[in-house]
């Protein structure tokens, strides 16, 4: 029998307008924000990950001061809804600004940063995570949301996310980051051309090496939907298909619109790995 490994679904709570998929996650009003983090709850999400700023490609630039606005109305609508009902999901931040990341965690208790440029853009955020023992996902990740599309090219992909992935950890190491509190995130959707992705996908295993769990988001993105022909809208399916494979390949969270569905494939796959393997 297999030895077991602690897998996470991590439900997505866009606090923007203007997310890359608008059929889930993005939240016009303080009553769709409560709708949505409840139904999250109730479909099993184990962590909800808050974003004031989108980085889908071709975003336009947030002050702090708006994303911080963004992030405290959707982080005050979850505290209130958590203690209504009890339940205590452990909440992540997505931010690449340190001094975001503080008032999360100074006025809500934020126990997660996820932070998509893994620290290239305010490497201060380092020191911080290390001061407050919170945990840091650190993803792989080329210019700006506005140039990352441009910046594709690898002569072997999954060796240097690796590299690059190992070079952010010994920087947090001398920034006094201890390596438990380290997610790393391959970046799928950020600076990598249709078959990078997939390679991503095959070498996951490699990035397993450095020690920390592994984060991936891949859900309904245009890895999936150019392959196929496909609208995002349409793209559950092939999500779900991905994960199963990104479960294979070493995958500890998965970051997703659709909690429901993740839940069940988190689940079943468990169930796999502790009957069949």
């Amino acid at each position: 029998m297999a030895e077991q490994t602690l897998r996470r679904v991590m439900g997505i709570v866009n606090c923007t307008p203007d997310s890359f998929y608008t059929g889930s996650g993005v939240v016009p009003c303080r009553e769709a924000l409560r709708e949505l983090i409840g139904r999250q709850i109730d479909e099993g999400a184990d962590l909800l990950d808050f974003g004031g700023y989108s980085t889908r490609p071709g975003a336009a630039d947030v002050t702090l001061e708006e994303e911080w606005a963004r992030l405290k109305e959707g982080l005050s609508v979850c505290e209130e809804l958590c203690r209504e009902r009890g339940v205590a999901p452990q909440i992540s931040v997505d931010t690449f600004r340190c001094e975001v990341a503080r008032r999360a965690i100074e006025e809500f208790g934020v126990g997660m940063i996820n932070d998509v440029t893994g620290g290239q853009y305010d490497e201060s955020i380092y020191s911080l995570v290390a001061e407050r023992g919170v945990q840091y996902v650190a993803m792989h990740m080329r210019g700006t949301p506005q140039t990352m599309q441009q910046l594709t090219h690898y002569d072997d992909v999954v060796e240097e996310v690796h590299g690059w992935l190992a070079e952010r950890l010994e920087r947090m190491a001398e920034a006094g980051v201890k390596r438990e509190q380290v997610l790393l995130d391959p970046g799928f959707g950020f600076a990598k051309a249709l078959e990078q992705e997939y390679q991503l996908v095959a070498g996951l295993k490699r990035l397993g090496d450095l020690g920390c769990p592994i984060l991936v988001g891949i859900s309904r993105k245009s890895m999936l939907t150019r392959v196929l022909g496909i609208e995002k809208a349409d793209a559950l399916p092939a999500t779900t298909a991905l994960h199963w494979e990104l479960l294979r390949q070493g995958a500890s969270v998965l970051r997703v619109h659709d909690v429901a569905a993740a839940r069940q494939t988190v689940d079943l796959y468990n169930y796999y790995e502790q009957t069949a393997l």
